[in-house]
């Protein structure tokens, strides 16, 4: 991924490829950090002066997850480049600051991710998070806690990330894996029809997690019967001696909890070649029409089921709309996409940037604990295309700060709420 700077805007990126931080100096952009803010008696964490706080990301900018990592990115880089524009944020204190988003690619390697974090610290960011990936943010978790630099609203449905025990500086932005699992076990076991699931997963926290989501709804269901169950690892380039092995059962349900976008491509189209043609379910980051489902011939299947939580960019209502109209223009005019983002992830970071400023702007004091403390306040916030229904809520612990979704049915072009099976 490149520098990225826009005349007007605030905001640049730097992309960190590898440990060896590239460093750009930002138009009207102070990047001091520490010391005491005037008028205020607590000493300023780094990373936040009077005029401007820097936020950092890790996620992976390049290599198989680089189409999602990229939106995370994203999201916030349009919309807080909107806010600077505008002339920045008032926060709690009383002084209004503009954001300073700093991008690290991490390649989904967690050994990358953590040394990105050591980086963070060095480039005295305030604060971060918002990043795609469960191992990669699980990389640097401890070393957050331990440096008590807050991690939050990262983008992944591991729990551990919203149980403020365990996890001090964490919170969670999206639904847990689990909660998607089960939401999809949920909708199957309320079908009349008798049904047997073939299920591969990622053999990791984030395909356990959806497993376990789906075995816990389907506990006492007398209809669905889970015949056959099979792993990959993340790193694998190939799931076809899986797909194989799955598609002699002839289940005609496929629960697929896999993260890696071009290997749930080749899965659909191994499935067509084995004539396999179950109804499948898909996690929500790697189920996108225009990226996965498209090339992947989905409409060859009777049924393809996700789960969501916001609005879809590729949805004509939503291009339609005034809202989805100034979205789509500010990732156009701050990042280096054009047209409409193939991943739901640049939507789930405006929501997380969204939600970055309601805690800016309930922070009394220039410091990480005044703004752990205001972000983990918000309740009933709602953000900027999220369902009806469905709300920001960092209040109860163990919960992410968005805890419910819908499940979705894919119809040739996009998504629409699956009411019932079938």
């Amino acid at each position: 991924m490149n520098i990225r700077k826009r005349s007007r805007g605030f905001i640049g990126v730097v992309a960190m490829t590898s440990v060896a931080a590239l460093a750009l100096t930002l138009t009207g952009c102070s990047r001091d950090g520490g010391g005491s803010t005037p008028g205020n008696d607590a000493k300023a964490s780094p990373g936040i002066t009077d005029t401007s706080l820097t936020f950092g990301i890790t996620s992976p900018l390049t290599g198989a997850t680089a189409g999602p990592g990229n939106c995370t990115v994203d999201g916030a880089l349009a919309y807080f480049g909107e806010k600077n524009d505008e002339g920045g944020i008032k926060f709690g204190d009383g002084k209004t600051r503009k954001i300073n988003i700093k991008s690290y690619d991490d390649g989904y390697d967690p050994q990358k991710a953590l040394a990105n974090f050591q980086q963070m610290v060095s480039d005295g960011v305030f604060a971060a998070g918002l990043g795609l990936g469960t191992p990669t943010n699980r990389a640097w978790r401890e070393a957050a806690i331990s440096e008590k630099v807050p991690q939050v609203l990262v983008q992944t449905g591991d729990p551990i990330f919203s149980d403020t025990k365990q996890s001090p500086e964490q919170i969670g932005l999206v639904p847990t894996y689990s909660q998607e699992g089960e939401a999809f076990g949920e909708l199957l076991a309320s079908s009349k029809d008798k049904h047997t699931v073939a299920v591969l997963y990622q053999n990791d926290d984030y395909g356990k997690g959806y497993v376990e989501g789906l075995e816990d709804a389907l506990k006492g269901s007398s209809n669905v019967t889970i015949v056959k169950k099979l792993s990959y690892e993340a790193t694998d380039t190939s799931v076809d001696a899986q797909l194989t092995e799955l598609a002699a059962t002839k289940a005609d349900v496929f629960f697929n909890a896999m993260s890696i976008t071009p290997l749930v491509i080749s899965a659909l189209q191994k499935a067509q070649q084995l004539k396999w043609l179950p109804s499948w379910f898909l996690p929500s980051n790697t189920s996108s029409p225009v990226a996965i489902l498209q090339p992947g011939g989905g409409s060859a299947f009777p049924g393809i089921y996700s789960v969501a939580f916001s609005e879809s960019s590729s949805s004509p209502v939503f291009q339609a709309s005034d809202a989805g109209k100034n979205f789509l223009a500010a990732i156009a005019k701050y990042t280096k996409q054009s047209g409409v983002p193939a991943f739901p992830h640049c939507v789930w970071s405006w929501i997380g940037a969204a939600t970055l400023e309601q805690a800016f702007m309930k922070m009394e004091q220039p410091t990480r604990a005044s703004f752990m403390k205001a972000l983990r306040s918000i309740k009933g916030f709602e953000a900027p295309f999220m369902l009806p229904g469905s709300t920001i809520d960092t209040t109860v612990d163990g919960k992410p700060a968005v805890a419910k979704v819908q499940v979705q049915k894919y119809n040739g072009k996009g998504y629409a709420t699956a009411e019932s099976w079938g």
